[in-house]
């Protein structure tokens, strides 16, 4: 692994990769992971698999963008708290430009500039670099078959509908309780530490958002509301959706129905977070001031609790028992991942020309190890060229 040198150094590395990755990464949270393992793992080695994985795991018990989280996590880990906000701020701003420019052409012309073919290219893609990731971070995960019979658990669970964090937190459970059974015995070199100020920050949000009353949208209830979705929020994209609705549709009537899926198509057809949905609605309601406070509410309790959060992990890998719990978490974070890419690989690979970039994919990333941008790009290229001629 490569230790960071010259901080102005690393902080320029940080910006230009995230920079990248918010503007090539399409497919939503697990596709943006997998695309941070291949540049940070694998063809940078700023990280081991295994802090990648211990990051993954952290992301995932607490609330807000996965992907998002990540990334700020990795710029910690390589250039500390300056890191944190660059690495968080350049994979957010590429989505959020491009959300603005979707939500002024929605705005001024009443509907969205056609993306389908653009999309329908990528999509293939995308599944094939998450099953490379999860390939490639399963073997480093899986490091037992005590851990092989929790990955096979969380699985089953998932396809059963158990809610994700109960499959989470059930398989840090009971990886920990295999470990404490196997005579390991307590371990009082730490106990469980939770997040600095987590609790009181949720609670501080949730009530505040209640100032946003029915009526017209302003700013600073736009902002409270966002700050209390991105503060209470676990989940996917599909959660978010049934969060706006719910203030946005039913409570507040700022928007209707067809507003907000617009919104959420939005979050899906651009790079980077799918949260930047937000940002899209903001526009709509405020204009670019709506914009701007729609976004930094959804986001700033993501920067809050990873860097509340980060300091903490080194710590749970060195106590034994939390360091079972952990890998318990982590194999059921990629059990998690393995079930979503199977939907998404149904929904995204429906032809023959979506098969046939799927495999090609594949081939040119497990034998060749063609950079991920490349492959996003020529994914682009395909879908277009054959949306142009009409297939």
């Amino acid at each position: 692994m490569s230790e960071p040198g010259d901080p102005r150094k690393s902080l320029r590395d940080v910006a230009f990769l995230f920079l990248k990755l918010g503007t090539i990464a399409f497919g939503g949270p697990a596709a943006h992971i997998a695309m941070m393992e291949d540049e940070v793992v694998r063809r940078r080695r700023w990280l081991t698999r295994e802090q990648f994985l211990d990051m993954l795991g952290a992301t995932n018990l607490i609330p807000g963008p996965n992907s998002t989280e990540m990334a700020i996590h990795v710029g910690y880990r390589r250039a500390g708290l300056p890191g944190l906000a660059i690495a968080g701020t350049c994979f957010i701003f590429p989505a959020a430009i491009l959300v603005t420019g979707f939500a002024w052409a929605y705005v001024r012309f009443g509907s969205l500039p056609a993306a389908a073919g653009l999309l329908s290219g990528i999509k293939p893609v995308v599944i094939a670099l998450i099953a490379q990731a999860i390939w490639r971070l399963g073997r480093q995960a899986v490091k037992t078959r005590t851990l092989g019979a929790v990955a096979i658990v969380s699985v089953a669970a998932t396809l059963l509908g158990v809610h994700e964090l109960l499959v989470l937190f059930g398989a840090a459970a009971l990886a920990l309780g295999i470990r404490a059974l196997a005579g390991q015995g307590p371990d009082r070199r730490l106990g469980w530490l939770p997040l600095p100020g987590v609790r009181s920050l949720r609670m501080l949000m949730a009530g505040a958002a209640t100032s946003a009353a029915v009526g017209s949208a302003a700013l600073w209830p736009l902002f409270l509301l966002f700050l209390k979705i991105g503060s209470v929020l676990f989940g996917s994209g599909y959660v978010l959706l049934a969060f706006l609705r719910a203030d946005f549709v039913a409570r507040l009537h700022w928007l209707t129905e067809s507003q907000l899926l617009d919104a959420i198509a939005v979050g899906q057809v651009t790079p980077g977070p799918v949260f930047t949905t937000a940002t899209f609605i903001g526009y709509v309601l405020l204009g670019p001031g709506g914009a701007l406070v729609a976004t930094i509410g959804i986001f700033l309790p993501s920067f809050v609790l990873v860097a509340a959060s980060a300091p903490l992990i080194p710590k749970l890998r060195r106590s034994a028992l939390a360091a079972a719990a952990l890998d318990g978490l982590n194999v059921a974070s990629l059990a998690l991942m393995a079930v979503v890419t199977g939907q998404l690989g149904a929904a995204a690979v429906r032809d023959w020309l979506g098969a046939a970039v799927a495999l090609a994919s594949v081939i040119l990333l497990f034998r060749f190890r063609v950079n991920t941008t490349w492959l996003v790009l020529g994914g682009a290229a395909v879908g277009v060229l054959a949306t142009l001629l009409g297939r």
